[in-house]
């Protein structure tokens, strides 16, 4: 991974969580519909499909890094848990907490479930997988997504760590559970995962000047054509005509654009190879993309309970509340980013420290027979 890929992919994922805020802060519910556009270009989920490509990429290389699953295993549930656990009770008291001030603001987007039920489903992540029922983490939708990704993690350690019968049974078994909403949108990781192969064989230096900039430019212009021309709305006919007479929406729930998303994933992925390319040799820090692709898991896990505690508090419409709902909800992640997840190597160590120091314990011997 050459500092400049990684410094293009934390931008890239920094981009696409503000898109996520702006996207939901577009809803009218919350802004009256002044800035509707946002919400018709539905560019929020086409911006998780650009993270769905990022985290393929960066977790096959992690993957590799780590060797074993143990070890991969272990850098997975950390950077998870660490922050998942405590964005779902900030979940929960900020969802309390605004009901009591305005009920009005949770009549829909959100659902009441008790602190024990949110924090199971929310914790195995299963709030969208097919052997369950499913359910919105209170405010929290945008979990949804995480639920994808943590599918996506397992059925990738299961085909990378393990061998023979065992792996295909778990392969099986992990596809059963998961079900075929959460499959539909798994092209678009594993184009990330075969874009790292392409990475780590060499394909950048083996890519021409003027063909990397087409592929760097021509992923985000073919989108933007793409817009223009209305296909992510005739593919989403297409599919309704196909899944009829059920409903596409919901029969598919969050995978029904898949089509479109197979595309935004092919369209991210060229990009993504066109700027390993271009940024082959970049040596420069900027530190300030790091210190936001540093918070940026945090703003999404926290920004949806944040907006509507904000629209609960402050229900007078202004467009200062406008502000408020932006650099409101992404101050909340960035504070919590500070306590919970920038701190990831320092619990990492502690973790290691605790479980070598239970490892060389003296085991309590047997009191010897008194003779």
């Amino acid at each position: 991974m050459t500092r400049g890929l990684s410094i293009w992919l934390d931008a890239l994922r920094v981009w696409a969580t503000l898109i996520v805020v702006l996207s939901h802060v577009a809803y009218p519910r919350f802004t009256r519909g002044d800035y509707i556009l946002i919400r018709e270009l539905n560019l929020g989920s086409d911006a998780v499909i650009v993270f769905f490509v990022v985290s393929g990429l960066v977790i096959a290389y992690a993957a590799e890094r780590d060797g074993r699953l143990s070890t991969y295993a272990f850098n997975r549930a950390t950077r998870l848990f660490s922050v998942l656990f405590p964005a779902l009770l900030l979940t929960f008291a900020f969802d309390q907490l605004g009901r009591s001030i305005g009920p009005e603001a949770y009549t829909s987007f959100y659902q009441p479930l008790p602190l024990g039920e949110l924090l199971f489903r929310g914790l195995t992540m299963s709030n969208e997988w097919a052997l369950f029922d499913r359910v919105r983490l209170g405010s929290n939708g945008p979990l949804w997504s995480l639920s994808y990704e943590a599918g996506y993690y397992m059925l990738f350690a299961a085909a990378v760590f393990l061998f023979g019968a065992r792996k295909w049974a778990v392969l099986l078994a992990l596809a059963a559970i998961l079900g075929p909403r959460v499959l539909l949108l798994m092209p678009a990781w594993l184009m990330g995962v075969v874009l790292w192969n392409w990475v780590a064989s060499g394909g950048p230096a083996r890519l021409s000047l003027s063909r990397a900039r087409l592929m760097a430019c021509g992923g985000p212009l073919f989108y933007v054509l793409c817009q223009w021309a209305d296909v992510p709305q005739m593919l989403t006919l297409l599919t309704a005509e196909a899944t009829a007479p059920l409903h596409h929406r919901a029969l598919l729930a969050f995978s029904d654009e898949f089509l479109w998303n197979g595309m935004i994933g092919v369209m991210t992925t060229l990009h993504i190879m066109g700027m390993a390319r271009l940024l082959q040799g970049y040596e420069r820090a900027h530190p300030r993309i790091r210190w936001w692709a540093g918070a940026s898991f945090s703003i999404y896990v926290t920004h949806y309970p944040a907006l509507h505690l904000i629209d609960a508090a402050f229900p007078a419409e202004s467009v200062a509340r406008d502000a408020l709902f932006v650099f409101g909800s992404i101050s909340v992640g960035l504070l919590f980013a500070q306590v919970f997840e920038r701190p990831i190597h320092r619990l990492r160590q502690s973790l290691r420290s605790l479980a070598q120091g239970l490892r060389l314990r003296p085991k309590p011997q047997s009191p010897k027979p008194q003779t």
